[in-house]
């Protein structure tokens, strides 16, 4: 079992995880997509909280909760995932999430981490400031004390591995429809293609929904040619990420929606 990789998949940029800590040359900004605008008349919560529990193969590994808020012209996102269980006794994971961006445009202007995994413990904040062309990124190692500074050039908008997931629910999301969207990490500026591929029926404990499939693809990370991520999105005005799915070399991890509050 690949420990620290698992509690990576339950940090809820899920369907993004594989664009992250790419060893691969960084992409020049001028080969990066445009982060296509919501589509008209869409608008993201002012208040929501939503709960999904996450399975590895037949064990419950944990549980994510991702709560909207609105702020003025930005929107909060912010998610907490843990560990439970049996995986919680072998290795224990607990994060937290937090981003903010553009309600109009869906450009990201931070995004920060607080992550425990295991006897590992860190604190990264990465900034776009769009005026300077550039992202900023500070990380400090809670454990050992070590600190990184990183400064990387970005185009004029841009989303981030934990509000890209959720930001796919702005878009038309028409089956064969494929659209990319550029995605800023601490160390990269990577282009994801989501790929909009089919309308399955989803059975949760919420009920069962009509769905669309949707698969994020990246040309980079470490997920590239080990495995596939989906996503299924209420085939509805909302758009609602049910449940999600990364089915790794080392197994197969599932989220399914099991709590949607206006709170």
């Amino acid at each position: 079992m690949r420990k620290r990789t698992i509690s990576k998949t339950i940090f809820c940029a899920l369907a993004l995880v594989g664009v992250a800590h790419s060893q691969q040359p960084p992409i020049p900004i001028q080969q990066l997509p445009p982060l296509p605008p919501p589509r008209p008349g869409f608008t993201f919560p002012q208040k929501q909280t939503l709960t999904y529990t996450v399975d590895w193969r037949v064990f419950s590994a944990g549980t994510a909760v991702i709560r909207f808020e609105e702020a003025g012209d930005r929107e909060k996102l912010s998610a907490d995932a843990n560990t439970i269980g049996a995986i919680n006794m072998l290795f224990h994971a607990s994060d937290h999430f937090q981003s903010n961006f553009d309600r109009a445009k869906g450009c990201t202007y931070e995004f920060d981490k607080q992550t425990v995994e295991g006897r590992r413990q860190v604190n990264s904040t990465l900034k776009m400031d769009y005026a300077q062309s550039k992202s900023i990124f500070d990380e400090k190692n809670l454990v050992n004390g070590q600190s990184k500074h990183v400064e990387s050039p970005i185009p004029n908008c841009m989303t981030d591995l934990l509000t890209g997931v959720f930001y796919v629910s702005s878009q038309p999301l028409e089956v064969g429809h494929n659209f990319a969207m550029p995605v800023v990490d601490a160390m990269h500026n990577v282009p994801v293609t989501m790929k909009v591929e089919a309308r399955e029926v989803v059975k949760t404990t919420l009920g069962t929904f009509k769905t669309i499939r949707v698969q994020p693809t990246a040309d980079s990370g470490v997920v590239k040619n080990r495995g596939n991520i989906w996503i299924w999105y209420t085939d509805d005005d909302r758009h609602l990420p049910v449940q999600m799915r990364a089915r790794l070399f080392w197994g197969t991890i599932t989220f399914r929606l099991v709590g949607n509050e206006n709170k």
